[in-house]
């Protein structure tokens, strides 16, 4: 009996001899990891080291998903440096034959470029010549078949300068950019009083009677106005086609704004412009429709634009009426 409380005391002693000597142990490892530790910063929201372990590794992680959906994303849209370059081309001024001139091929070029992915129409006119429109219109929507088009306004974008910019895909303006002016205007300058008070007398030879249709020197005949009107009605509606087509409305909803006026752009949003902002917000919304960010800017200069188009007859139909007093023999 007494051999066996000596047994079990020595198995206490010995377990607790065991005890001291790994705590002593694990004592001096502590202190030795303590003396060699190097204070590693974390994230204020890291409560330890291996949470902080843990966040970085998710971080990376994640990184990584991004990247892969990128590429993935990036090689579904056929996106290369090739086509991340915006092409700006201003249209300034009234537009003229020399506009044209210098807007029309600048744009086919750009339409055949590989390495240009989209271009911005930078707008500023009040419009001017049927002709001069018309084939900048048309330049655009060809353009527009290749490769994606948005039109700009920080100022004006009225009248054939409106109708040009309802070509491109998409159209942004400052909100206080006067938009609109949906309208055809002709203007005949009757100076035949003005010539007899100045003891002017004009002859005219003509083949027919109305070759001098027109002519500042006479009056228009009743006849010549009803063929006139005719005129003004069959651009009018080339105007609201062009229109109805390129915003996606209906006829009864384009002659809503066909009023000939002028509204802010910000009073347009979702009908005749499609966002408001500046020159930024323009290359924005064309990235997007490129499918790139960052896109190089590419500014394609020309000389010429201005306001001296000459005296308004038959060509300056496209014209936003505030700026007839602008040209010569203007009120």
């Amino acid at each position: 009996m007494r051999g066996e409380v000596w047994k079990y005391i020595t198995f206490i002693l010995v377990l607790v001899l065991g005890v001291f000597v790994t705590s002593t142990t694990l004592l001096y490892l502590q202190n030795q990891s303590i003396e060699h530790y190097t204070p590693v910063p974390v994230n204020s929201t890291c409560t330890s080291n291996a949470t902080g372990s843990f966040q970085n590794l998710a971080l990376q992680a994640r990184v990584q998903e991004l990247e892969a959906q990128l590429r993935a994303v990036e090689m579904e849209r056929n996106v290369t440096p090739s086509n991340a370059t915006v092409a700006v081309v201003p249209v300034f001024g009234l537009i003229d034959d020399e506009t044209a001139l210098n807007v029309v091929p600048t744009l086919m070029r750009l339409a055949s470029n590989d390495s240009i992915g989209g271009v911005l129409l930078w707008i500023e006119s009040p419009g001017g010549d049927v002709g001069a429109v018309r084939d900048i219109y048309h330049a655009v929507l060809t353009l527009k078949a290749k490769k994606p088009v948005v039109a700009y306004t920080g100022g004006e974008a009225a009248s054939g300068g409106y109708y040009i910019a309802v070509g491109a895909d998409r159209i942004v303006a400052d909100p206080l950019a006067d938009v609109g002016s949906i309208g055809v205007l002709y203007v005949h300058y009757d100076y035949s009083q003005n010539y007899a008070s100045n003891g002017i007398k004009v002859t005219v030879f003509k083949t027919g009677p109305h070759k001098d249709m027109g002519a500042e020197w006479r009056a228009l005949t009743p006849e010549e106005r009803r063929e006139i009107q005719d005129m003004i009605n069959v651009y009018f509606q080339s105007f609201i086609d062009a229109v109805s087509y390129g915003r996606n409305m209906t006829r009864n909803e384009t002659l809503r704004y066909a009023t000939g006026e002028t509204w802010f752009a910000s009073n347009l949003t979702g009908t005749l412009v499609d966002a408001t902002g500046n020159f930024q917000t323009a290359v924005g919304e064309l990235e997007k429709l490129m499918n790139v960010s960052s896109a190089r800017i590419k500014l394609y200069e020309y000389p010429g634009g201005g306001y001296s188009i000459g005296r308004i007859g038959s060509t300056a139909l496209y014209l936003d009426p505030r700026y007839v007093r602008l040209l010569p023999g203007g009120g």
